[in-house]
């Protein structure tokens, strides 16, 4: 089966390469943004997708979220560089602060940390959920004009317990994950 499709995730333990239809690529970024921007730009060189489908973990801001979530816009939860700019955006840059996919409900927060307590900002902002790679996926696929997507399981509640919830649900999404591509590899 060929397709023009390429799947960017971050670890295999979220979504393991065995378990893929025939035909369909997977690249893993590792943790976090650098990672992420360095192996999606190597990707899109390397696969030349039409299309970019991120399957990731995150952590829940929003109480009322649980499950696998459609992303339609991310921002980089991180870049802090007041008075300069306001949070979220990067001075002196041409790029925007935000970036939407074609479709989804919630907001994601991308970030070079593990959020274990309440940010404020975040809510301000209406952030649903938080990762660690989205934005620089997002980021490197508007670079080369190719739309993306971007399906998040709900693996922790974003406070001091996160870490250990998210080890013991990594794995818990694939079976979502695997479900929502094939309803895309059909459409």
């Amino acid at each position: 089966m060929k397709n023009d499709l390429l799947i960017i995730t971050a670890l295999e333990s979220e979504l393991n390469r065995d378990a893929l239809p025939e035909g369909v690529k997977i690249v893993y970024t590792g943790v976090g943004k650098i990672n992420a921007s360095i192996a999606s730009f190597q990707a899109i060189h390397q696969h030349q997708p039409k299309r970019i489908i991120n399957f990731g973990t995150a952590g829940k801001i929003n109480p009322q979220i649980y499950g696998l979530l459609e992303i339609s816009t991310v921002i980089q939860r991180d870049m802090n560089a007041e008075p300069l700019a306001p949070r979220g955006k990067t001075p002196f840059s041409h790029m925007p602060a935000k970036y939407h996919s074609s479709s989804g409900l919630y907001i994601c927060g991308t970030g070079d940390s593990f959020v274990n307590s309440r940010d404020d900002w975040l809510h301000q902002q209406k952030v649903d959920l938080v990762d660690m790679e989205l934005y620089a996926i997002a980021a490197v696929a508007h670079h080369h004009n190719i739309p993306w997507q971007s399906f998040k399981y709900i693996t922790d509640d974003a406070n001091e317990e996160s870490g250990d919830d998210w080890q013991g649900k990594v794995n818990h999404g694939q079976a979502l994950y695997l479900s929502k591509l094939q309803e895309l590899l059909k459409a």
